[in-house]
């Protein structure tokens, strides 16, 4: 069963493989499910004043844009979806490990907790895990899982990775 196989008889959710340093602007990686099939396209928009990412599907559609905002006393990346903000990504002012808040417009917020730059890290919604990112289920170097939890919105949380990889690169 992919990538994952053995961790439990049945996963929570759905798998993804990606690649770290994935935020390079310019560059455009794609994102493969537990099977290595190319599932989403995360595209580096050069050119531009801010660090610019667009998440997109197999037939091109942009499905998320993940963009910094520098202008604040704390660096934040905005996820937009439809020319509208969804979610803000912006690290804790407090806490000895990498810890982040995900305000979410119009939902629960959520925390993403554990080593981020290192990819093990999970994002939880009030003590409920969102999604599991780890390297050690990949022998490949430069390569790291995240699964997502079953009814999770899996390309806002996708968007979520990105950003929190943005910012600690």
């Amino acid at each position: 069963m992919g990538f994952l196989r053995g961790r439990r008889d049945e996963p929570a959710g759905r798998r993804f493989r990606m690649r770290e340093k994935l935020a390079s602007i310019g560059d455009d990686s794609w994102i493969e499910d537990g099977e290595g099939e190319r599932v989403y396209k995360a595209n580096g928009k050069a050119m531009r004043v801010r660090d610019t990412f667009v998440l997109e599907d197999l037939s091109g559609r942009e499905l998320a844009t993940i963009q910094e905002r520098k202008l604040s006393v704390r660096d934040k990346v905005a996820i937009e979806r439809d020319g509208e903000t969804v979610a803000t990504v912006h690290k804790a002012l407090i806490g000895i490990r990498d810890r982040f808040n995900i305000d979410v417009e119009g939902g629960s917020d959520l925390k993403a907790k554990g080593n981020i730059v290192d990819h093990e890290y999970e994002i939880e919604r009030d003590g409920d895990t969102v999604a599991t990112i780890s390297k050690k289920w990949f022998r490949i170097r430069d390569t790291y899982g995240v699964e997502v939890a079953a009814g999770e919105d899996e390309a806002l949380v996708l968007a979520m990775v990105i950003a929190l990889e943005s910012m600690t690169d």
